[in-house]
């Protein structure tokens, strides 16, 4: 494997992670940074929230997008081959980047979202039919609930256990990376948790939690 391309494919990966979606339609289109407002967070969610579904859907499909082709780099450099644990584990690397450029995006001050739109693009290119089935259950829990945060906690539990148990993968890497990405969206939206216990989580839309 090329030391050098690798690294190019992981710089790429970054920079199109800090592609600031929420922070710059928010500028654009409204005049306000949607960081100053409703949760805080330059994600999706929030945008759909402060400034509504027409800014909100495409923020997230651009999100989804630039996670897809930051872990689609290693196959379009070619940098190991097709269906091999090497190139699985090359795409979890940049895609890894992506996620860091979201959340720390050189283009917005450091200060961005928490990745799952992205994430969620990072797994679809990585392994479609797992990544599917996760966005069957977020859509369940999302139009039951009509709270975000609960479907993204469960698909992000139930994408591991899918994977494990119902999935082949040549990465013993992408068995564990999977685990990590359950963990981490359960440490990320701990705050949503805590207000999911409380019953203060905003849903998008339907009743007010009692």
């Amino acid at each position: 494997m090329n030391v050098l391309y690798i690294t190019i494919a992981g710089l790429a990966a970054y920079l199109l992670g800090s592609i600031p979606s929420a922070v710059w339609a928010g500028k654009l289109f409204h005049g306000i940074d949607v960081r100053e407002h409703g949760s805080g967070n330059a994600g999706a969610t929030n945008v759909i929230r402060v400034l509504g579904w027409k800014t909100g859907v495409p923020v997230l499909l651009f999100d989804m997008a630039k996670g897809f082709l930051a872990a689609m780099l290693p196959k379009l450099y070619e940098l190991a081959p097709e269906g091999s644990a090497a190139i699985v584990n090359l795409q979890i690397f940049t895609g890894f980047m992506a996620i860091i450029g979201h959340i720390f995006p050189v283009f917005a001050g450091f200060r961005g979202g928490k990745g799952v739109a992205a994430m969620f693009g990072i797994l679809l290119a990585i392994h479609p039919p797992v990544t599917l089935l996760c966005l069957g259950v977020f859509l369940l829990l999302f139009l039951t609930t009509g709270i975000v945060s609960i479907g993204s906690i469960i698909a992000g539990i139930a994408f591991p256990v899918f994977l494990l148990t119902l999935f082949e993968t040549p990465s013993l890497f992408f068995k564990i990376f999977s685990v990590m990405v359950a963990v981490a969206l359960l440490v990320t939206h701990r705050k949503n948790i805590q207000r999911i216990i409380k019953g203060e989580e905003k849903r998008l839309f339907g009743k007010k939690q009692e």
